[in-house]
């Protein structure tokens, strides 16, 4: 299942990029990628670890209080460089096991904080695209998909809200239905109750305000690194342009495509500016400085987090939770 979801992975991010090539003029595109202004580049540059380094931030709130849990600036960013450089999102457990390694309370618990943060996100770049249908023409295809995201978050904080709420009940609802296998029973209610023990971040009443600050900062820093490349590729387009192309980025990339999302993250940049009358040259111009401009430094810091962890890629991406260590 995993290789196929690779090749079809592959499959949708060669497309993407034939069709933004298709009709291109190249001369025109190598003439607006060599009018690249640098200063304004090495600000959005710049600005990529910055939003990582928010986003760990605001990580230490979806933990339980006074925890305190390990390595969640190199995780976050060694996880975003395994997006960058593998297929699957394999980041995601990246990053949860370099956190977990070192953090005696363990995989799940650490894993459901990143389900909380994922639900954070997925509503945050609904909410922008809301805005955006209000003012601007947005093509039908990212309307739906934004209707389909809507419908999975909610369903997902319903879920989660009845874990937190009564997770005694969910408890005796998983015994009932897994009664017939003991072993598997004992299994998944330990692996429940320590998911469980994760949604104490958001239930805890202190950490509501500093969640709702942390996620604007992680919002704002990509949406000014966007806004910055706009000036780099000579685009003088207004903010919510930059908010245009995060809303569709974001949608984007929940497709399976190669890795570092080429193809998919470049083709939803180009439908973004089109709703502001850019043409195809400078809007794949675009796209392309300002994917590279995030790729290039999360890669490169995620790479020397990696060796500062003393982790190989293969330890990294294998791994399991066992009892005893990540299940800790």
């Amino acid at each position: 299942m995993n290789r196929l979801k690779v090749v079809a992975g592959l499959l949708i991010s060669l497309a993407l990029v034939g069709l933004l090539l298709w009709n291109v003029d190249l001369a025109a595109l190598g003439r607006q990628l060599r009018r690249t202004h640098w200063g304004w580049t090495l600000l959005g540059v710049a600005l990529a670890p910055v939003g990582l380094w928010l986003r760990a931030r605001r990580w230490s709130y979806l933990f339980p209080p006074r925890s305190q849990p390990p390595g969640l600036v190199a995780g976050t960013m060694i996880g975003y460089m395994v997006n960058n450089v593998l297929p699957l999102r394999a980041g995601e457990v990246v990053r949860v096991y370099v956190v977990a390694r070192r953090w005696r309370r363990g995989f799940w618990m650490t894993l459901a904080t990143l389900v909380v943060e994922r639900v954070l996100d997925s509503l945050v770049i609904v909410f922008v695209l809301a805005v955006l249908v209000l003012v601007l023409p947005v093509p039908a295809v990212f309307r739906w998909t934004a209707g389909t995201m809507l419908a999975l978050d909610l369903i997902a904080v319903a879920l989660l809200a009845l874990f937190a709420a009564v997770p005694d009940r969910c408890r005796r609802v998983l015994e009932r239905f897994t009664r017939p296998w003991p072993g598997l029973t004992r299994r998944l209610t330990s692996v429940f109750e320590r998911f469980v023990l994760g949604l104490d971040g958001i239930r805890t009443p202190a950490h509501l305000l500093p969640l709702l600050v942390w996620t604007a900062m992680v919002w704002l820093a990509p949406a000014l690194a966007a806004w910055t490349m706009l000036r780099a590729v000579e685009l003088q387009l207004p903010f919510m342009a930059a908010w245009a192309v995060l809303a569709f980025v974001g949608l984007g990339i929940s497709v399976p495509s190669a890795p570092g999302y080429v193809g998919v993250f470049h083709y939803a940049a180009v439908l973004a500016l089109g709703m502001f009358d850019v043409p195809r040259e400078p809007a794949l111009g675009y796209a392309i400085v300002f994917h590279a401009s995030q790729f290039i430094p999360v890669t490169l810091a995620g790479w020397l987090l990696l060796l500062r962890e003393h982790l190989s890629l293969a330890e990294a991406t294998q791994a399991r939770p066992t009892p005893g260590t990540l299940d800790g």
